[in-house]
This record gives structure tokens, C-alpha cells and sequence, in this order.
């Protein structure tokens, strides 16, 4: 819960400025009672006593609320990479390569497209913008009246809402690396 997060926080930020619960509540003008409940997570602090806290503190009312992230959490491993499924593309394989506990803006994906396929039967149209930059092999990447052609190294950026597909007409199977954006614009 929130609260025990919180109020763990405010304990070690006490600690650190070697402050009792006592001289912290002379200081800061909260009832050591008040201080306690919070420090053990049963209180639940109004935001004009939580600014009280960071100003007695000295620190900013976000750092409360953030957590800590370890950073080995932040790198994503070559054997742990995520399979995404997608029914729709059926002659393509997707893989998250986002690493992170967190949710991040943005996503970065590989995929794979078998040899003298396209991602769909269709049309894809996403209400994110992407970028898909071509890691391995050629392909075409189609919107819904024109064809282009696109090398190993070559970029395309997707605006929201663009129908598009990728085709592969080679017998080679082709890697193409996204950045979705998660934000709608």
C-alpha cells in the first residue's frame, strides 16, 4: 500500500536528519501521534501535512511518492526477451525488448517477418506514432495507396493513425526494430 511506502519514507528521511519523533513534531508542527500513525502506514496524511513533513525535511513532495529503482532492474537480458502474441500476424514474430519494472512512454519491439510475407492481411493502424528501423534483410512498407521500398539501416517513421503493413518479398527473413510511442496525441 501506498501509505506504508509513504510512511516508511518519512521514517528514513527522519533517521537521516537524526531527529526524534519529538523534535521532528516541535519542528515540524504535527502531533508526534500523528507522526507515528504515519510512520507505521495506518494514517493517512492530508497533502497540507505532507507538506509540512517535506518542508521539515527539506526534501520534495514527489520523492514520497517515487520509488527507488534498482538499476540492474533497467537492463533486459537476451534470454529473458518476451514473446508478444498477436493473432493477427500470423507470419510474424514480435519481441518486447523494453526492459524496466516501470511503465515506460515508450516501447521498443523486434520483429521478425518470415520470408515472402506481409504482417497482415490487412491494414495495421495504431493511434501511437512509431518508428520501425530496418536491422536485417528488405522489405516494402506499404501504406494504403503507396509502396516503398526499404533497405537494411533504412528508418520509417509511422504517424497515429497511418495504415500500414510490411512486406517481405525476399526468401530471407527480415528483423525490423520499433519504437512505439504510449502516448496518443
Amino acid at each position: 500500500m501506498i501509505e506504508n511506502r509513504i510512511g516508511r519514507k518519512i521514517h528514513q528521511y527522519r533517521k537521516d536528519k537524526n531527529l526524534t519523533i519529538k523534535e521532528f513534531s516541535d519542528i515540524s508542527g504535527i502531533s508526534t501521534a500523528l507522526v507515528s500513525q504515519l510512520e507505521r502506514g495506518i494514517g493517512n496524511p492530508s497533502l497540507s501535512v505532507l507538506r509540512l513533513i517535506c518542508r521539515t525535511l527539506d526534501i520534495s513532495l514527489s520523492s514520497l511518492f517515487f520509488e527507488e529503482i534498482d538499476n540492474a532492474s533497467l537492463i533486459r537480458r537476451a534470454s529473458e526477451l518476451e514473446r508478444i502474441h498477436n493473432p493477427n500476424e500470423k507470419n510474424s514474430v514480435y519481441f518486447n525488448l523494453t526492459p524496466g519494472p516501470v511503465k515506460s512512454g515508450v516501447e521498443l519491439l523486434l520483429m521478425e517477418l518470415n520470408a515472402h510475407s506481409e504482417t497482415n492481411e490487412g491494414f495495421s493502424q495504431h493511434f501511437e506514432e512509431e518508428i520501425a528501423y530496418l536491422v536485417e534483410g528488405e522489405a516494402t512498407i506499404v501504406f494504403e495507396d503507396e509502396e516503398f521500398p526499404l533497405h537494411q539501416g533504412d528508418t520509417v517513421r509511422i504517424l497515429p493513425s497511418r495504415k500500414h503493413k510490411l512486406r517481405n518479398d525476399t526468401a530471407r527473413k527480415v528483423k525490423v526494430l520499433f519504437i512505439k510511442s504510449k502516448v496518443n496525441y
